[in-house]
């Protein structure tokens, strides 16, 4: 029987929650579902939606440690997201100051596909549908 039924989300720990919350919201362009301060924790907990689908959670902690490893070491490698336009999509990324690394093309689906950073490092892809 298969019990997995999709991606419910992904945590992500950022060191600051400022300006993580401004990357996710204002140039990814994800919704806020529900932003919490934890006062126990001293910690945020920003719910975030993207075309109505929850699907990142966004943690504030004190002095979080450094991330630790590259994208081909083991654990996770990096977040993908799917764009219809890939020239639309770098282009937009770029003219918010994001860099990109070159398009390339999937060798065995024939897709154009690229790579950025978050504030914190953690690779995230674009995909063309």
């Amino acid at each position: 029987m298969q019990f997995l039924k999709s991606v419910h989300h992904i945590a992500i720990i950022c060191s600051d929650y400022e300006k993580s919350k401004h990357f996710y919201t204002r140039i990814l362009g994800f919704d806020i579902d529900r932003e919490v301060y934890r006062e126990a924790r001293k910690s945020y907990k920003l719910d975030l939606s993207l075309n109505g689908q929850y699907c990142i959670e966004l943690f504030s902690f004190p002095d979080p440690p450094k991330r630790t490893s590259q994208p081909e070491a083991c654990g996770l490698r990096h977040i993908a997201f799917q764009v219809e336009d890939m020239e639309a999509a770098t282009a937009y990324f770029e003219s918010k100051g994001v860099t990109l690394e070159a398009v390339r093309t999937d060798e065995f689906t024939g897709k154009k596909f690229t790579f950025f950073a978050d504030p914190d490092d953690l690779p995230i892809e674009l995909y063309q549908i």
